[in-house]
Protein backbone atom coordinates (compact mmCIF):
# COMPACT_ATOMS: atom_id res chain seq x y z
CA UNK A 1 0.00 0.00 0.00
CA UNK A 2 1.28 3.65 -0.49
CA UNK A 3 2.43 5.21 2.44
CA UNK A 4 2.74 8.90 3.28
CA UNK A 5 4.54 10.66 5.86
CA UNK A 6 3.73 14.10 6.98
CA UNK A 7 5.97 16.14 9.31
CA UNK A 8 4.45 18.01 11.30
CA UNK A 9 0.86 18.73 12.83
CA UNK A 10 0.50 22.41 12.62
CA UNK A 11 -1.82 24.04 10.93
CA UNK A 12 -0.25 22.96 7.39
CA UNK A 13 0.39 19.75 8.52
CA UNK A 14 -3.60 19.63 10.05
CA UNK A 15 -4.84 20.58 6.71
CA UNK A 16 -2.93 17.74 4.80
CA UNK A 17 -4.42 15.46 7.14
CA UNK A 18 -7.94 17.21 6.60
CA UNK A 19 -7.31 16.99 2.63
CA UNK A 20 -7.06 13.23 2.67
CA UNK A 21 -9.75 13.03 5.00
CA UNK A 22 -11.77 15.07 2.34
CA UNK A 23 -11.30 12.52 0.00
CA UNK A 24 -12.00 9.27 1.93
CA UNK A 25 -15.13 11.21 2.22
CA UNK A 26 -15.89 11.15 -1.05
CA UNK A 27 -15.52 7.13 -0.92
CA UNK A 28 -11.76 7.66 -2.66
CA UNK A 29 -8.84 5.57 -1.52
CA UNK A 30 -6.57 6.94 0.07
CA UNK A 31 -3.23 6.24 1.32
CA UNK A 32 -1.57 4.93 4.48
CA UNK A 33 -0.84 8.19 6.61
CA UNK A 34 1.63 9.01 9.30
CA UNK A 35 2.23 12.11 10.48
CA UNK A 36 4.98 12.52 13.08
CA UNK A 37 4.70 15.94 15.54
CA UNK A 38 7.57 16.55 18.11
CA UNK A 39 5.54 17.75 20.19
CA UNK A 40 2.50 16.53 22.45
CA UNK A 41 -0.22 17.96 20.93
CA UNK A 42 -1.38 19.46 17.68
CA UNK A 43 -1.56 23.21 16.22
CA UNK A 44 2.38 23.76 15.77
CA UNK A 45 2.93 27.61 16.59
CA UNK A 46 -0.84 28.01 18.03
CA UNK A 47 0.38 25.45 20.87
CA UNK A 48 1.39 28.20 23.45
CA UNK A 49 4.44 26.49 25.43
CA UNK A 50 5.91 28.56 28.53
CA UNK A 51 9.25 27.16 27.66
CA UNK A 52 11.93 28.39 25.72
CA UNK A 53 15.67 26.82 24.73
CA UNK A 54 14.74 23.35 25.08
CA UNK A 55 11.39 21.69 25.55
CA UNK A 56 10.59 18.75 27.85
CA UNK A 57 12.07 16.17 25.51
CA UNK A 58 15.38 18.22 24.78
CA UNK A 59 14.18 19.13 21.86
CA UNK A 60 14.30 22.88 20.49
CA UNK A 61 10.76 24.31 21.13
CA UNK A 62 8.83 24.94 18.25
CA UNK A 63 6.46 27.69 19.23
CA UNK A 64 7.31 31.23 19.14
CA UNK A 65 4.18 32.03 20.82
CA UNK A 66 3.85 34.27 23.52
CA UNK A 67 1.21 35.52 26.40
CA UNK A 68 -1.45 38.08 25.37
CA UNK A 69 -1.26 37.42 21.65
CA UNK A 70 -3.75 38.33 19.56
CA UNK A 71 -4.21 37.74 16.01
CA UNK A 72 -2.67 40.70 14.08
CA UNK A 73 -5.14 40.19 10.94
CA UNK A 74 -8.82 39.62 10.46
CA UNK A 75 -10.00 36.15 10.95
CA UNK A 76 -12.15 36.94 8.16
CA UNK A 77 -9.14 36.32 5.94
CA UNK A 78 -7.95 32.99 7.54
CA UNK A 79 -11.16 31.39 7.66
CA UNK A 80 -11.56 27.80 6.47
CA UNK A 81 -13.61 27.57 3.21
CA UNK A 82 -15.18 23.97 4.46
CA UNK A 83 -14.99 24.89 8.31
CA UNK A 84 -16.71 28.24 9.59
CA UNK A 85 -16.21 30.31 12.24
CA UNK A 86 -19.82 30.49 12.66
CA UNK A 87 -19.87 26.57 12.49
CA UNK A 88 -17.42 26.30 15.31
CA UNK A 89 -18.67 28.78 17.92
CA UNK A 90 -22.13 29.05 16.87
CA UNK A 91 -22.24 32.89 17.18
CA UNK A 92 -20.61 35.42 15.77
CA UNK A 93 -16.86 36.76 17.81
CA UNK A 94 -14.77 39.19 16.91
CA UNK A 95 -12.26 40.26 13.95
CA UNK A 96 -9.30 39.78 16.29
CA UNK A 97 -9.27 36.68 18.38
CA UNK A 98 -6.64 35.93 20.63
CA UNK A 99 -4.47 32.63 20.03
CA UNK A 100 -6.22 30.44 22.61
CA UNK A 101 -9.50 31.02 20.40
CA UNK A 102 -7.66 30.60 17.28
CA UNK A 103 -5.95 27.45 18.78
CA UNK A 104 -9.69 26.21 19.19
CA UNK A 105 -10.81 27.10 15.62
CA UNK A 106 -8.26 25.24 14.06
CA UNK A 107 -8.39 22.00 15.90
CA UNK A 108 -12.05 22.00 16.22
CA UNK A 109 -11.85 21.01 12.33
CA UNK A 110 -9.82 18.14 12.69
CA UNK A 111 -11.43 17.01 15.22
CA UNK A 112 -14.58 16.94 13.61
CA UNK A 113 -12.77 15.17 10.74
CA UNK A 114 -11.15 12.54 13.22
CA UNK A 115 -7.93 12.55 11.80
CA UNK A 116 -5.76 12.58 15.65
CA UNK A 117 -5.39 8.83 14.68
CA UNK A 118 -2.90 9.39 12.13
CA UNK A 119 -0.68 11.78 14.06
CA UNK A 120 2.55 9.86 16.67
CA UNK A 121 3.06 12.79 18.71
CA UNK A 122 6.57 13.10 20.67
CA UNK A 123 7.83 12.10 17.72
CA UNK A 124 11.05 13.92 16.53
CA UNK A 125 11.93 13.11 12.61
CA UNK A 126 15.68 12.70 12.76
CA UNK A 127 16.92 12.20 9.17
CA UNK A 128 14.90 11.52 5.59
CA UNK A 129 16.45 10.02 2.38
CA UNK A 130 16.00 9.07 -0.57
CA UNK A 131 16.69 5.89 -2.11
CA UNK A 132 16.99 5.65 -6.25
CA UNK A 133 16.71 2.02 -6.46
CA UNK A 134 13.42 1.60 -3.84
CA UNK A 135 12.17 4.94 -5.18
CA UNK A 136 11.67 5.32 -1.78
CA UNK A 137 12.24 7.46 1.21
CA UNK A 138 13.94 6.21 4.95
CA UNK A 139 12.08 8.35 7.76
CA UNK A 140 14.26 7.78 11.31
CA UNK A 141 12.31 9.07 14.01
CA UNK A 142 12.73 9.57 18.01
CA UNK A 143 9.88 8.26 19.93
CA UNK A 144 10.19 10.23 23.16
CA UNK A 145 7.11 8.68 24.75
CA UNK A 146 9.28 5.17 24.31
CA UNK A 147 13.00 7.08 23.80
CA UNK A 148 13.72 4.66 20.96
CA UNK A 149 14.78 5.57 17.56
CA UNK A 150 13.43 3.55 14.69
CA UNK A 151 12.98 3.82 10.73
CA UNK A 152 10.01 3.52 8.44
CA UNK A 153 9.96 3.85 4.27
CA UNK A 154 7.47 6.16 2.62
CA UNK A 155 6.31 6.67 -0.79
CA UNK A 156 6.17 10.12 -0.28
CA UNK A 157 6.88 12.98 2.24
CA UNK A 158 5.08 16.30 3.06
CA UNK A 159 7.26 18.59 5.15
CA UNK A 160 4.89 20.57 6.72
CA UNK A 161 7.32 21.84 10.04
CA UNK A 162 7.20 25.80 9.30
CA UNK A 163 9.67 28.47 9.38
CA UNK A 164 8.82 30.29 11.91
CA UNK A 165 10.94 28.06 14.55
CA UNK A 166 14.46 28.47 14.36
CA UNK A 167 15.28 32.26 14.39
CA UNK A 168 17.58 34.56 13.04
CA UNK A 169 19.66 36.48 15.41
CA UNK A 170 22.34 38.89 14.03
CA UNK A 171 25.18 39.85 16.35
CA UNK A 172 25.61 43.55 17.08
CA UNK A 173 28.99 45.20 18.80
CA UNK A 174 28.68 45.74 22.69
CA UNK A 175 26.20 42.70 23.12
CA UNK A 176 28.95 40.73 24.79
CA UNK A 177 29.20 43.17 27.51
CA UNK A 178 25.43 44.90 27.76
CA UNK A 179 24.19 44.56 31.56
CA UNK A 180 20.60 43.83 30.38
CA UNK A 181 18.34 40.95 29.01
CA UNK A 182 19.34 39.85 25.16
CA UNK A 183 16.30 37.62 23.60
CA UNK A 184 15.06 36.97 20.21
CA UNK A 185 11.16 37.28 19.34
CA UNK A 186 11.26 33.17 19.43
CA UNK A 187 11.82 33.82 23.40
CA UNK A 188 9.31 36.39 24.31
CA UNK A 189 6.82 34.94 26.20
CA UNK A 190 5.16 37.63 28.53
CA UNK A 191 5.36 41.44 27.99
CA UNK A 192 5.06 41.70 32.14
CA UNK A 193 8.17 40.99 32.31
CA UNK A 194 9.19 44.63 30.71
CA UNK A 195 6.63 46.21 32.93
CA UNK A 196 8.53 49.97 34.08
CA UNK A 197 11.62 48.97 31.48
CA UNK A 198 12.87 50.46 28.36
CA UNK A 199 12.75 47.97 25.71
CA UNK A 200 15.04 48.33 22.40
CA UNK A 201 12.95 46.59 20.19
CA UNK A 202 14.87 45.30 17.06
CA UNK A 203 13.45 45.14 13.74
CA UNK A 204 10.54 47.01 12.02
CA UNK A 205 7.98 43.74 10.49
CA UNK A 206 5.02 42.05 12.39
CA UNK A 207 7.11 40.67 15.40
CA UNK A 208 8.12 44.24 15.99
CA UNK A 209 5.32 46.29 15.50
CA UNK A 210 3.56 43.49 18.20
CA UNK A 211 5.71 42.67 20.62
CA UNK A 212 6.24 46.43 20.92
CA UNK A 213 2.22 47.15 21.08
CA UNK A 214 2.34 43.81 23.74
CA UNK A 215 5.15 46.27 25.97
CA UNK A 216 3.45 48.65 25.76
CA UNK A 217 -0.18 47.57 26.50
CA UNK A 218 1.60 46.06 29.96
CA UNK A 219 3.13 49.08 31.36
CA UNK A 220 6.84 49.34 29.51
CA UNK A 221 8.60 52.41 30.60
CA UNK A 222 9.35 53.09 26.91
CA UNK A 223 9.95 51.78 23.99
CA UNK A 224 12.42 52.24 21.38
CA UNK A 225 12.28 50.69 17.98
CA UNK A 226 14.80 50.71 14.74
CA UNK A 227 15.30 50.11 11.32
CA UNK A 228 17.51 48.84 8.97
CA UNK A 229 15.91 50.58 5.54
CA UNK A 230 11.83 51.14 6.22
CA UNK A 231 10.44 52.42 9.29
CA UNK A 232 7.38 50.83 10.68
CA UNK A 233 5.74 54.34 10.72
CA UNK A 234 2.63 54.07 12.49
CA UNK A 235 0.55 56.64 15.07
CA UNK A 236 2.78 55.48 18.16
CA UNK A 237 1.76 55.87 21.88
CA UNK A 238 4.05 59.42 22.75
CA UNK A 239 6.47 56.95 25.17
CA UNK A 240 7.28 55.11 21.87
CA UNK A 241 9.88 55.96 19.17
CA UNK A 242 11.77 55.01 15.80
CA UNK A 243 15.21 55.36 15.70
CA UNK A 244 17.48 54.00 12.62
CA UNK A 245 20.28 51.63 12.04
CA UNK A 246 21.72 50.16 15.70
CA UNK A 247 24.73 50.63 15.73
CA UNK A 248 26.32 49.55 18.66
CA UNK A 249 25.82 48.70 22.41
CA UNK A 250 27.93 49.23 26.03
CA UNK A 251 26.93 47.76 29.52
CA UNK A 252 23.70 50.49 29.88
CA UNK A 253 23.28 52.32 26.19
CA UNK A 254 22.58 51.46 22.73
CA UNK A 255 23.82 53.89 20.07
CA UNK A 256 21.80 54.39 16.58
CA UNK A 257 22.74 55.57 12.96
CA UNK A 258 21.14 59.28 13.35
CA UNK A 259 24.11 60.08 16.37
CA UNK A 260 21.47 59.59 18.92
CA UNK A 261 22.03 57.09 21.80
CA UNK A 262 19.21 55.91 24.83
CA UNK A 263 19.52 54.05 28.24
CA UNK A 264 17.77 51.01 27.67
CA UNK A 265 17.11 47.95 30.08
CA UNK A 266 16.23 44.86 27.52
CA UNK A 267 17.05 43.91 23.68
CA UNK A 268 14.19 42.19 21.76
CA UNK A 269 15.73 41.09 18.18
CA UNK A 270 12.41 40.69 16.08
CA UNK A 271 15.02 39.99 13.09
CA UNK A 272 12.78 37.04 11.69
CA UNK A 273 13.82 33.71 11.11
CA UNK A 274 15.64 31.11 9.00
CA UNK A 275 14.34 28.31 6.75
CA UNK A 276 15.58 25.46 8.33
CA UNK A 277 15.30 21.59 7.90
CA UNK A 278 18.43 19.73 9.71
CA UNK A 279 16.33 16.64 9.64
CA UNK A 280 16.76 16.11 5.88
CA UNK A 281 19.05 15.09 3.60
CA UNK A 282 20.55 17.95 1.50
CA UNK A 283 19.70 16.69 -2.29
CA UNK A 284 15.98 16.98 -0.81
CA UNK A 285 16.44 20.13 1.25
CA UNK A 286 14.29 23.48 0.79
CA UNK A 287 16.93 26.53 0.87
CA UNK A 288 15.26 29.76 0.68
CA UNK A 289 14.39 33.50 2.08
CA UNK A 290 11.18 34.38 3.07
CA UNK A 291 9.32 34.95 -0.08
CA UNK A 292 6.48 34.70 -1.65
CA UNK A 293 7.29 32.37 -4.16
CA UNK A 294 10.51 30.10 -3.49
CA UNK A 295 12.57 28.64 -6.32
CA UNK A 296 12.55 24.67 -6.40
CA UNK A 297 8.72 23.80 -5.22
CA UNK A 298 6.51 22.99 -8.57
CA UNK A 299 3.37 25.47 -7.89
CA UNK A 300 4.79 26.21 -4.24
CA UNK A 301 4.33 22.82 -2.76
CA UNK A 302 6.36 19.97 -5.20
CA UNK A 303 10.14 19.45 -4.97
CA UNK A 304 10.70 19.14 -8.72
CA UNK A 305 14.09 17.92 -8.28
CA UNK A 306 12.38 15.04 -6.71
CA UNK A 307 8.11 15.60 -6.82
CA UNK A 308 7.56 12.77 -4.32
CA UNK A 309 8.73 15.33 -1.62
CA UNK A 310 6.60 18.11 -0.79
CA UNK A 311 7.05 21.33 1.02
CA UNK A 312 3.50 23.32 2.53
CA UNK A 313 3.37 26.75 4.03
CA UNK A 314 7.11 27.65 2.68
CA UNK A 315 6.09 31.14 1.89
CA UNK A 316 6.26 34.22 3.43
CA UNK A 317 2.46 34.54 4.34
CA UNK A 318 0.01 37.04 3.52
CA UNK A 319 -2.54 34.53 3.44
CA UNK A 320 -2.28 31.50 5.76
CA UNK A 321 -4.68 28.90 6.61
CA UNK A 322 -6.42 29.48 3.51
CA UNK A 323 -3.46 28.38 1.70
CA UNK A 324 -2.03 25.99 3.74
CA UNK A 325 -5.34 24.37 2.68
CA UNK A 326 -4.82 25.19 -1.30
CA UNK A 327 -1.33 23.96 -0.79
CA UNK A 328 -2.48 20.81 0.81
CA UNK A 329 -5.78 19.94 -1.22
CA UNK A 330 -3.06 20.36 -4.52
CA UNK A 331 -0.25 18.19 -2.84
CA UNK A 332 -3.06 15.59 -2.23
CA UNK A 333 -4.56 15.19 -5.73
CA UNK A 334 -0.64 14.73 -7.19
CA UNK A 335 -0.12 11.77 -4.71
CA UNK A 336 -3.52 10.53 -5.70
CA UNK A 337 -2.84 10.71 -9.42
CA UNK A 338 -5.40 13.12 -9.97
CA UNK A 339 -3.14 15.86 -11.38
CA UNK A 340 -0.36 14.82 -13.73
CA UNK A 341 2.93 16.73 -12.99
CA UNK A 342 4.68 18.07 -16.29
CA UNK A 343 8.19 17.52 -17.83
CA UNK A 344 10.95 18.74 -14.97
CA UNK A 345 12.02 21.25 -17.48
CA UNK A 346 8.37 22.94 -17.63
CA UNK A 347 7.91 22.60 -13.47
CA UNK A 348 11.35 24.56 -13.84
CA UNK A 349 9.43 27.09 -16.01
CA UNK A 350 6.77 27.92 -14.49
CA UNK A 351 8.07 28.32 -11.16
CA UNK A 352 10.38 30.75 -12.66
CA UNK A 353 7.31 32.82 -14.14
CA UNK A 354 5.85 33.01 -10.35
CA UNK A 355 9.00 33.92 -9.21
CA UNK A 356 9.91 36.56 -11.41
CA UNK A 357 6.60 37.81 -11.36
CA UNK A 358 6.98 38.58 -7.45
CA UNK A 359 9.69 40.73 -7.99
CA UNK A 360 7.89 43.22 -9.81
CA UNK A 361 5.43 43.69 -6.97
CA UNK A 362 5.70 47.24 -5.58
CA UNK A 363 3.34 47.54 -2.84
CA UNK A 364 1.24 45.34 -0.08
CA UNK A 365 -1.91 45.42 -2.37
CA UNK A 366 0.25 44.16 -5.43
CA UNK A 367 1.16 41.14 -2.63
CA UNK A 368 -2.48 40.32 -1.38
CA UNK A 369 -3.62 40.11 -5.31
CA UNK A 370 -0.43 37.84 -5.97
CA UNK A 371 -1.02 35.61 -3.01
CA UNK A 372 -4.73 36.10 -3.60
CA UNK A 373 -4.13 34.67 -7.46
CA UNK A 374 -1.71 31.92 -6.39
CA UNK A 375 -4.37 30.27 -3.94
CA UNK A 376 -7.30 30.23 -6.47
CA UNK A 377 -4.69 28.75 -8.97
CA UNK A 378 -4.29 25.71 -7.29
CA UNK A 379 -7.90 25.92 -5.90
CA UNK A 380 -9.14 25.60 -9.32
CA UNK A 381 -7.04 22.30 -9.86
CA UNK A 382 -9.05 20.43 -6.98
CA UNK A 383 -11.96 20.02 -4.92
CA UNK A 384 -11.85 22.71 -2.25
CA UNK A 385 -14.53 24.95 -1.47
CA UNK A 386 -13.93 28.31 -3.73
CA UNK A 387 -14.75 31.17 -1.66
CA UNK A 388 -14.45 35.23 -2.53
CA UNK A 389 -10.58 35.81 -2.77
CA UNK A 390 -11.70 39.38 -3.85
CA UNK A 391 -13.36 39.94 -1.34
CA UNK A 392 -10.62 38.87 1.09
CA UNK A 393 -8.17 41.33 -0.32
CA UNK A 394 -10.31 44.04 0.01
CA UNK A 395 -10.67 43.53 3.31
CA UNK A 396 -6.66 43.21 3.80
CA UNK A 397 -6.51 46.57 2.34
CA UNK A 398 -9.23 47.52 5.16
CA UNK A 399 -6.69 46.42 8.04
CA UNK A 400 -3.57 47.85 5.97
CA UNK A 401 -6.01 51.37 6.45
CA UNK A 402 -7.28 50.74 10.07
CA UNK A 403 -3.18 49.98 11.06
CA UNK A 404 -2.07 53.20 9.88
CA UNK A 405 -4.67 55.38 11.46
CA UNK A 406 -4.12 53.44 14.70
CA UNK A 407 -2.00 51.07 15.65
CA UNK A 408 -3.56 50.26 18.84
CA UNK A 409 -6.83 50.56 18.51
CA UNK A 410 -6.80 48.72 14.93
CA UNK A 411 -7.94 45.42 16.20
CA UNK A 412 -11.25 47.02 17.49
CA UNK A 413 -12.74 46.49 13.72
CA UNK A 414 -14.92 44.02 12.17
CA UNK A 415 -15.66 42.88 9.26
CA UNK A 416 -17.83 40.53 7.22
CA UNK A 417 -17.55 36.54 6.99
CA UNK A 418 -16.16 35.88 3.50
CA UNK A 419 -17.76 32.30 3.77
CA UNK A 420 -21.23 33.06 5.86
CA UNK A 421 -21.44 36.37 4.94
CA UNK A 422 -22.14 37.04 8.96
CA UNK A 423 -20.79 40.24 10.20
CA UNK A 424 -18.47 39.94 13.23
CA UNK A 425 -19.56 41.43 16.40
CA UNK A 426 -17.42 43.45 18.54
CA UNK A 427 -15.63 42.22 21.15
CA UNK A 428 -16.87 43.24 24.66
CA UNK A 429 -13.83 44.95 25.72
CA UNK A 430 -11.15 47.20 23.58
CA UNK A 431 -8.15 45.46 22.74
CA UNK A 432 -5.85 47.91 24.97
CA UNK A 433 -8.00 47.15 28.01
CA UNK A 434 -8.82 43.53 27.71
CA UNK A 435 -5.67 42.17 29.64
CA UNK A 436 -7.49 38.48 29.25
CA UNK A 437 -6.44 36.72 26.49
CA UNK A 438 -8.04 33.18 27.80
CA UNK A 439 -10.69 31.30 25.60
CA UNK A 440 -13.14 31.64 28.30
CA UNK A 441 -12.38 35.78 28.92
CA UNK A 442 -12.70 36.30 25.44
CA UNK A 443 -16.08 34.05 24.83
CA UNK A 444 -17.54 34.90 28.09
CA UNK A 445 -17.65 31.39 29.03
CA UNK A 446 -18.33 30.35 32.12
CA UNK A 447 -16.86 26.71 33.62
CA UNK A 448 -20.32 25.09 33.50
CA UNK A 449 -20.51 26.37 29.91
CA UNK A 450 -16.88 25.65 29.37
CA UNK A 451 -17.09 22.08 30.07
CA UNK A 452 -20.38 21.37 27.83
CA UNK A 453 -18.51 22.90 24.83
CA UNK A 454 -15.27 20.81 25.29
CA UNK A 455 -17.61 17.41 25.89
Amino acid sequence: MTRVAIIGAGPSGMAQLRAFQSAQQKAIKIPEIVCFEKQSDWGGQWNYTWRTGMDENGEPVHSSMYRYLWSNGPKECLEFADYSFDEHFGKPIGSYPPRAVLWDYIKGRVEKADVRKYVRFNSAVRHVTFDQDSQLFCVSVHDHSTNTVYSEEFDYVVVASGHFSTPKVPEYPGFGIFGGRILHAHDFRDALEFKDKTVLIVGSSYSAEDIGSQCFKYGAKQIISCYRQTPMDYKWPENWSERPQLISVDQTHAYFGDGSSAQIDAIIMCTGYIHSFPFIEESLRLKTNNILYPLGLYKGVAWEKNPKLFYLGMQDQWYSFNMFDAQAWYTRDIILGKIVLPAYEDMLADTQKWHDEEKTLEDAAAMFKFQGDYIMHLIEATDYPTFNIEGVRQTFLEWKKHKKQDIMTFRDHIYRSLITGTMAEPHHTPWLNALDDSLEAYLHIHQPELQKKVS
